[in-house]
């Protein structure tokens, strides 16, 4: 195994009266938006277009876990990352790759306790190949809660869950980088952050930031559910989105605005993957994935116009992000059901994005309203 310092080691801290020039910025764009392509032509695809990496989900099309081989199959996927230059996360929200019939499922929420073990399997399996890959994160997700089990026993079982994974991902030396889902159980931060303290707080569980997703439910913006989640940010998505709405849009056709968040990651030195989130518009996943870039350049170019160096506040804990450039408050619990929106009422779920799909809702239309062909 390598004997690289453990991704989760606080930076050195420098001293305090030091400025911290802001740190530029790697992108990635998701697999789940590049579903058309064989993973070969998308990662050639992807350095071509000037990506820095990618988010890379596990599915029966793109390296996928069940089939035979897969020790070879990740070696030969990690000799093209290399051939491409290419930093990769490992994303384990694939749609129908445990239960060809449901969705997302078994979830680690299971009732059923060999449907919660099949979930915990694959997220083994996951482990191993970010290892042998050297992905800086591997993603997942709690599930929805099961409409006959309790809250507090809900949050026991993903508890139990993440305490099992935990010592394998340390030992391998990959961050796990839990993602607050709209509709999970654990749906937004303060959700994390009961995990977190349930757990007793184990370095090697981090956060995966959708900031599509703050600016969804948050009641703070998304630019400052980077500062706050700075201590634990080991993955960040990213795409446009409308408040109380969860539907993952292409950028330009929501309401966010990018610069202010973007500036934000830059000046907590974020050092892992942005990457572009589209899981429902791989018909159109090339276009996309080459206007996704030229926008992200532009909106960190007016970031980078706007920022000045700020000096580093001791009183900010460590993290495996970069640290905070300033103190960190973590998001107060919420009182809301999951999938809704603090000081908003009510989230909107259509089923668009990648785990976050509600039941009995209709699939949106793609692309703006128009859908695939």
């Amino acid at each position: 195994m390598s004997t690289a310092p453990h991704p989760l080691s606080p930076l050195p801290t420098p001293d305090r009266d030091t400025p911290l020039r802001p740190a530029p910025l790697r992108y990635a764009y998701g697999t789940n938006g590049l579903a058309d392509l064989r993973l070969p032509d998308a990662l050639r695809l992807l350095a071509d277009l000037g990506y820095d990496g990618v988010g890379l989900t596990l599915d029966h099309m793109h390296l996928d876990p069940l089939a035979p081989d897969l020790p070879a199959r990740t070696a030969e996927t990690a000799r093209l990352l290399a051939a491409h230059d290419l930093t990769v996360t490992v994303e384990t929200g694939a749609r129908y790759v445990l239960d060809p019939r449901r969705k997302h499922h078994p979830t680690l929420l299971d009732p059923d306790p060999d449907a919660r073990a099949r979930r915990l399997g694959l997220l083994r399996v996951a482990v191993r190949v970010a290892a042998e890959l050297g992905a800086h994160a591997l993603h997942f997700a709690s599930g929805p809660r099961h409409p006959d089990t309790p809250g507090d026993e809900a949050w026991a079982l993903l508890a139990d869950a993440v305490a099992a994974l935990l010592p394998q991902a340390e030992t391998a030396g990959v961050p796990l980088a839990v993602e607050p889902e709209p509709g999970h159980l654990l749906g937004d931060l303060a959700g994390f952050h009961r995990l977190r303290r349930a757990l007793d707080g184990p370095q090697a569980l981090g956060l995966t930031l959708d900031l599509g997703h703050c600016h969804c439910l948050e009641p703070e913006s998304p630019a400052a559910c980077v500062r706050a989640a700075a201590p634990w940010l080991r993955h960040v998505q990213i795409e446009d989105m409308r408040r109380g709405v969860h539907e993952h849009l292409p950028f330009g056709e929501g309401e966010m605005d990018f610069p202010p968040v973007l500036r934000e990651l830059r000046r907590i030195r974020y050092r892992g993957l942005v990457t572009v989130e589209l899981p429902r518009h791989s018909h159109a996943g090339p276009e996309l994935a080459r206007d996704s870039r030229n926008f992200l350049r532009e909106a960190e170019r007016r970031a980078r116009r706007s920022a000045r160096p700020t000096p580093r506040d001791p009183s900010g804990p460590p993290g495996g992000g970069g640290g905070s450039t300033s103190p960190v408050t973590p998001v107060a619990p919420s009182t809301a059901s999951p999938g809704t929106a603090p000081g908003t009422g009510s989230v909107t779920e259509p089923g668009c994005a990648g785990e976050g799909e509600g039941p009995g809702r209709a699939a949106p239309a793609e692309n703006g309203g128009r859908r695939a062909p």
